[in-house]
């Protein structure tokens, strides 16, 4: 009996220990973080444009340098705000419109190029592109077009656009052609100021400013803006 008995007990310890199972490890979470409004834009720049806006105060320095040593230092005193690096305001996207603009360069990437100069007035546009603002240079030879895109740095905006060339209808879409391709920064400078940086372009030097101005008398109905193109990047 006493063996049978012993026999029973050993047989329910074993079942016992059979039952406990181990404890399951704790899985990890991994919570990915939203992107950034600097993430949106860089996925869709080249690494050349977005080096070349990381370097902006660099072009800002060595451009005012580069005009000041060729004796223009009355005339970027006289701009005010427009050439002074640290103006930038808050709110800087632009109303949707026509604006007055010209266009300002400064120093010298070749050794022949002018250290500082002024070109003629033109006229551009700003309008509403889906959840983006577009710019377009409406007149010249050459006509800037491009999105416009939120910043991490809520006094500015991402400009990344392309080239028109001659008679060309519409420019590429940004990303088709490197050699087109612009990159810079929208800016608000005064009450009705802002100004469009290009930090390195791919002219003869170091930065190239456009100062926006809306037209006292805006036109009754919108031009179709030529910013509306399939893009092969967004």
């Amino acid at each position: 009996m006493s063996c049978r008995f012993a026999a029973l007990f050993a047989a329910a310890l074993l079942t016992g220990c059979a039952s406990v199972q181990p404890k399951p490890a704790p899985q990890a979470i991994v919570a990915e973080e939203p992107p950034t409004k600097a993430d949106v834009w860089m996925r869709v720049a080249n690494a050349e444009d977005i080096d070349r806006i990381r370097r902006l105060d660099s072009a800002w320095e060595q451009g005012l340098a580069d005009a000041r040593r060729a004796g223009a230092g009355a005339q970027i005193r006289a701009e005010g705000d427009l050439l002074r690096p640290g103006a930038a305001l808050s709110r800087p996207a632009p109303t949707p419109g026509s604006y007055n603009c010209r266009m300002l360069s400064l120093g010298k990437a070749t050794p022949r190029a002018r250290a500082f100069e002024r070109f003629k007035p033109f006229f551009c546009y700003v309008e509403v592109d889906g959840d983006l603002l577009t710019i377009v240079k409406q007149t010249g030879s050459e006509r800037p077009a491009g999105r416009l895109w939120e910043d991490d740095d809520a006094r500015r905006l991402i400009f990344l656009g392309s080239l028109a060339l001659g008679d060309e209808e519409q420019p590429k879409a940004y990303g088709e052609d490197k050699k087109r391709d612009m990159a810079g920064v929208l800016q608000r400078v005064g009450p009705f100021q802002w100004r469009l940086v290009i930090p390195w372009p791919q002219d003869d030097s170091k930065l190239n400013v456009f100062e926006l101005t809306p037209v006292a008398e805006q036109p009754a109905a919108a031009t179709p803006s030529p910013t509306r193109r399939k893009s092969a990047r967004t």
